[in-house]
């Protein structure tokens, strides 16, 4: 049987920092090879808006199934939305701090209007990561069983008994 756990603080503090350093140094490596920074266009930012809010529209029809009309689900599409919910989480903090890390890489280019362009750019998309992030770890959230408490687990129990719906 799978078990899938909620994502951890220090999963998305690692991600986070790969996209971070990720980010910083693609200016970088681009440039050693003779090439030029790419522009950041809005579309990257637009479909994180358009994903983080399919998340996040996923996230409460799952809240409102669980908890409030008190539905059930099968494991199967518990653990499917406990992934689809880590998945979210994991690529909107890897793209949020890759655009804040390439965003940083600009800033002492602000006076230029390229390196000005860059950062706007690339810091405004990180916006929407973050929110995909949230959203993910919203649908998480929404996937616990009324009842299951993941924080003082029952000393008795195995740790691969939790289930997620």
């Amino acid at each position: 049987m799978s078990n899938i756990r909620r994502t951890s603080p220090l999963t998305l503090a690692v991600w986070g920092a790969i996209g971070l350093v990720g980010g910083r140094a693609l200016p970088i490596a681009i440039e050693f090879m003779g090439g030029s920074s790419p522009r950041v266009g809005w579309s990257p930012a637009w479909t994180m808006l358009v994903g983080a809010g399919a998340v996040g529209v996923v996230a409460w029809t799952t809240w409102q199934s669980l908890h409030k009309r008190n539905q059930r689900m099968t494991s199967d599409h518990g653990i499917k939305m406990l992934a689809l919910g880590k998945a979210a989480a994991i690529v909107g903090i890897l793209f949020a701090a890759g655009y804040a890390g390439f965003a940083l890489a600009f800033v002492e280019h602000w006076a230029v209007p390229f390196g000005r362009e860059r950062v706007i750019h690339a810091g405004v998309t990180a916006v929407p990561g973050i929110l995909l992030m949230v959203a993910g770890l919203l649908l998480e959230h929404a996937c616990k069983i009324p009842g299951d408490d993941d924080d003082h687990p029952d000393p008795g129990a195995s740790s691969t008994d939790s289930s997620p719906a």
